[in-house]
Parts: structure tokens; sequence; C-alpha cells
């Protein structure tokens, strides 16, 4: 149970830092990620207007079947790709990216190189 905690407290912490720098605009948003033990979230937030502009997850109606049978890697690459989908129909072609303390391998990864595939710019 510790060391769990230890890990939560490093990724706080980390992420505090980070969002002390980083700040997503209507221009450019920051494209944040939160990964729970089931699920992968993507969100384009607008951090002067304090507004989530979109979001995507592996919990999206409109999005299962393409994430049926999927490992989490692969549906992470296909959620930046979705999310990609989106914001190019709002008109949004770079972004800040947020991995929220994470490191950048596996889940977190996947993530951006979909939403790079998909056309977003970071």
């Amino acid at each position: 149970m510790r060391k769990n905690n230890l890990k939560r407290e490093r990724r706080n912490k980390i992420r505090r830092r980070v969002r002390a720098v980083i700040r997503g605009t209507a221009d450019k948003p920051r494209l944040s990620i939160f990964k729970s033990n089931k699920h992968v979230y993507l969100q384009l937030i607008n951090d002067l207007d304090n507004v989530t502009i979109t979001s995507v997850s592996t919990k999206s109606a409109d999005l299962q079947k393409e994430l049926k049978d999927k490992a989490a890697t692969e549906s992470a690459k296909v959620l930046g790709k979705a999310i990609a989908e989106v914001a190019k129909d709002k008109g949004i072609s770079t972004v800040v990216y947020d991995r929220s303390g994470y490191k950048y391998h596996g889940i977190v990864k996947a993530a951006a190189d979909g939403a790079r595939e998909g056309g977003l710019d970071f």
C-alpha cells in the first residue's frame, strides 16, 4: 500500500510542476490524458476559460465497436485518432500535450502517436 501511495504522490508532484508551465488556450488547447486501471480518457482543455472543449474515452458509446477486443495501447491509439478528428472538425490543428505525470511510454505514447496520425501537431 505504501508503494502505491508513493507512486501516486510522485505523479501528482510531477503533474503540478508541469501544469504550472503548460497552459491551453482556445487556439492551442491542452491535450490531457488520464488512465485508470480499466479506462483511458483524453480531453482537450482551454485553461484560460476553464472549459473542456471535447473529450473521448474507452467508455464512449460511439467507439465501442472499434475498441472491442483490443489491448489498452491499441485502444489509446484509436482514441488519439478519434480526438484528432473531433479537433479538426472544431478547427483545432495544434495542441499542447499534457501527459499528466505518467511516463511517456505504453498507453501515453500510443495516444500521442494516434493523435499525430490523426493530424494534430504538438
